[in-house]
């Protein structure tokens, strides 16, 4: 079960990269999209970083 959860925060880890450049991009091009996105993009980067911490705790639990 340790495995299980290890690969899942791995890919919420990836998830939260990817959520995060995106950010960044958007932020630094500026115009339509960040002010569409821009905040949406942030929500998501912060619930996929506590889903990585939850992840994070119950593989360290289930060790």
């Amino acid at each position: 079960m340790h495995n299980v959860f290890l690969v899942l925060m791995l890919i919420s880890l990836a998830a939260v990269l990817g959520v995060l450049v995106t950010g960044i991009v958007g932020m630094v091009k500026g115009g339509e999209f960040n002010k569409k996105y821009g905040n949406k993009l942030m929500r998501a980067r912060v619930m996929l970083q506590g889903l990585t911490l939850i992840f994070f705790a119950l593989a360290y639990l289930s060790r």
